[in-house]
């Protein structure tokens, strides 16, 4: 290797992940934060998180009918 054109390797740099979960790794940066690791990802786990997509549709039917509303107040 070139001597003084690769970056500091680290080679127990530490990862931290919003779940509370440290683990150390190999990498050019001595400290990483992650949102989302092994531990708490639902693929890993067998959770699953259920997103309410009825939700946003509901959401749009309650919109259209306002508007609806607002439409025929005007016509009267």
């Amino acid at each position: 290797m070139k001597k003084d054109i690769h970056p500091k390797y680290y080679p127990k740099a530490k990862v931290r992940c919003s779940c509370g979960n440290e683990f150390t790794v190999g990498s050019t940066k001595e400290n990483i934060e992650i949102e989302i690791c092994a531990k708490c990802h639902p693929f890993y786990t067998g959770k699953e998180k259920i997103i309410e997509s009825i939700g946003q549709v509901q959401k749009f039917r309650e919109r259209m009918k306002k508007s609806e509303s607002l439409k025929a107040k005007k016509k009267k």
